[in-house]
């Protein structure tokens, strides 16, 4: 008995120094654009959850651990208006390789998402980024269709997403 409590107590010291050893990171991420509004993104460093995207249905709104974009004012990205304030940050599925990001205003609910409220942002999806461990949420100038624009993008798993911001 005696040698069961110092290796459930080696146990626990070992476990938490693990736990210490990977940490998670709430973040913030703020960008002036070139329309002069200011973009605040906020969420945490959580696992990324792959697996929770791959399963959704198509047409499902999934946010992965539900990062939030807050605008200071109106943005215009090509035919899309997005008014000022909070949004969750999120992903439609339109099929098992494609996805288009979309912002949901204010804090998603409970159970499933109208999408029907979502914005939907011209997106470019990839999976040629490599594996993001932990979610990746960052607003960066665009490439490739997305030159000189500012887009949103969203790497978490092997899913990449970038969202136009103008």
């Amino acid at each position: 008995m005696t040698r069961a409590v110092p290796a459930s107590v080696a146990c626990l010291v070992l476990a938490a120094g693990v736990a210490s050893a990977h940490p998670h990171f709430n973040k913030t991420v703020t960008a002036k654009l070139p329309s002069g509004v200011e973009a605040t993104i906020t969420y945490n460093t959580t696992p990324a959850n792959e697996i929770r995207a791959q399963e959704a249905a198509v047409g499902a709104f999934v946010t992965p651990r539900r990062p939030m974009l807050k605008l200071s004012g109106e943005v215009k990205a090509g035919a899309v208006t997005i008014p000022a304030g909070e949004y969750t940050i999120g992903v439609i599925k339109n099929s098992e390789k494609d996805w288009t990001m979309a912002l949901y205003p204010g804090a998603t609910p409970q159970g499933p998402v109208d999408v029907a409220k979502t914005i939907k942002l011209e997106s470019e999806f990839s999976t040629s980024h490599g594996p993001a461990e932990h979610m990746l949420v960052d607003i960066s100038p665009g490439d490739g269709k997305m030159t000189g624009r500012a887009v949103l993008t969203v790497h978490f798993g092997s899913l990449f997403l970038a969202g136009a911001l103008s």
